[in-house]
């Protein structure tokens, strides 16, 4: 078997610093990438900004197809007047 060594637990502190970071804009999703494919950090910070990452992407995802059918929607109904 591998030797496997037990990763460091993170304190509240250290999630309260992480959680800040991320909830800035810009910097915020930046350093998701850089925690969840840094060679150094805490796997469980890793593994938890690789999940916010899936996330924002289903969430990109969704936003993009709910305002491409709203505009689909609204350009197919606004060649047809309000009269009709």
């Amino acid at each position: 078997m591998e030797n496997q060594t037990q990763a460091q637990v993170m304190s509240t502190k250290d999630w309260m610093i992480t959680l800040l970071i991320s909830f800035l804009p810009l910097v915020g999703f930046v350093m998701l990438f850089v925690w969840a494919f840094g060679s150094n950090e805490n796997p469980n910070k890793a593994n938890w900004a690789k999940a916010a990452l899936i996330w924002a992407a289903i969430w990109c995802v969704l936003v993009f197809v709910l305002w491409g059918s709203i505009m689909a929607a609204f350009l197919a109904g606004g060649s047809r007047g309000f009269d009709a």
